[in-house]
């Protein structure tokens, strides 16, 4: 054949190349989502493979450390450590958690975290944020902190049984923790001086929580009596019939020798941080106030907060501990049996 027949021929085979190229091309980019865009979104847009521990549905799909770590930290954490901490223990024995008191002080957030800085402790629980502070001495000694929000819970208020008021809005709640209402009779209740109990600020971060958020940085007021714990703010609020308290609404809801009371924002649209009707002191313990969740979950009752857990950020066998108690309580049984405790799950 000749140089002129071969050229024609060749050409014509180039031509037929490139249309059966773009032809499954466009057949590709029609068949991954109708362009190019979708031809590169469907790669970027598609979430990584979860690891082991992500999303994991119980316990035993969480990778922890084996050994013994000290933890420890808010009292609010007490029916978690209870009814949480316990099934993991029994499911994960190689992952050991031993709770530990502070040495000097009462428990609280802010003695965990200061004992999480201070090495004692492997992972400390809060029911409160890191301070700036807290996150300065962490750098100061070679690491960071980190917190993980596990769950949500309310803060109730609580008087003796006999009191007769119908609620409190946060002013007037503001007001008798800072000084400025001494008498019930100023908030629509009888002719009875008020007694407030609160637990130290230094050491329990419902105490800070409640200064910073309710009485809106202002101090405690001179007439606030201080208590060592819940439990013995509950005893003198059982017989002080003028007497308040603030706490864990798990710790206090529950409880058969005090009353909790609704509260409103404003004004005195009320809403109680238990399931109405509520449940008389005579008729417990055989029947309990139970918690008021979706109040809490919807954010109709007015103050609540986070739990978390506190992660040091070492590289070492703490870090591990603490990102694994955290995604423990992040499974599906986790926030299970956290809800069952009272707390409100967030996820």
């Amino acid at each position: 054949m000749s140089q002129k027949n071969e050229i024609p021929a060749l050409i014509l085979a180039f031509l037929v190349t490139v249309g059966l190229v773009g032809g499954a091309g466009w057949w590709l980019i029609q068949a991954t989502g109708g362009g190019l865009s979708g031809l590169l979104s469907s790669n970027r847009d598609r979430p990584a493979a979860p690891t082991p521990t992500e999303n994991a549905a119980t316990f035993n799909q969480v990778a922890v450390p084996n050994g013994l770590f000290n933890y420890g930290g808010s009292t609010t954490w007490a029916t978690i450590r209870r009814d949480v901490d316990s099934v993991i223990q029994s499911t994960v024995p190689t992952f050991t958690l031993r709770y530990t008191d502070p040495m000097t002080g009462t428990p609280g957030s802010g003695s965990g975290i200061r004992m999480l800085l201070e090495g004692q402790l492997a992972l400390a629980q809060s029911s409160r944020a890191i301070k700036p502070e807290e996150y300065q001495q962490a750098q100061q000694r070679g690491f960071t902190l980190k917190s993980v929000p596990v769950a949500l819970e309310g803060i109730a208020i609580a008087v003796n049984p006999t009191l007769q008021i119908a609620g409190l809005n946060l002013e007037q709640l503001r007001d008798i923790y800072t000084g400025k209402v001494t008498n019930w009779n100023q908030v629509g209740g009888p002719n009875l001086p008020i007694t407030p109990y609160s637990r130290r600020i230094q050491d329990s971060g419902t105490v800070e929580f409640f200064v910073e958020n309710v009485l809106e940085g202002q101090d405690l007021g001179a007439t606030v009596q201080s208590v060592y714990s819940t439990t013995d703010a509950l005893r003198k609020l059982g017989n002080n019939p003028g007497g308040i308290y603030y706490g864990s609404a798990p710790e206090i809801v529950p409880q058969c020798t005090v009353k909790p009371i609704a509260i409103a924002r404003q004004g005195d649209t009320y809403v109680p941080p238990y399931q109405e009707p509520l449940v008389p002191p005579a008729a417990c313990p055989g029947q309990r106030n139970q918690l008021n969740t979706e109040a809490f979950k919807k954010g109709d009752y007015t103050i609540t907060r986070q739990l978390l857990v506190i992660i040091k950020q070492n590289g070492q066998a703490e870090q591990q501990a603490g990102e694994a108690y955290a995604n423990l309580l992040l499974t599906d049984q986790g926030q299970d049996l956290i809800e069952k405790a009272g707390f409100v799950r967030i996820r």
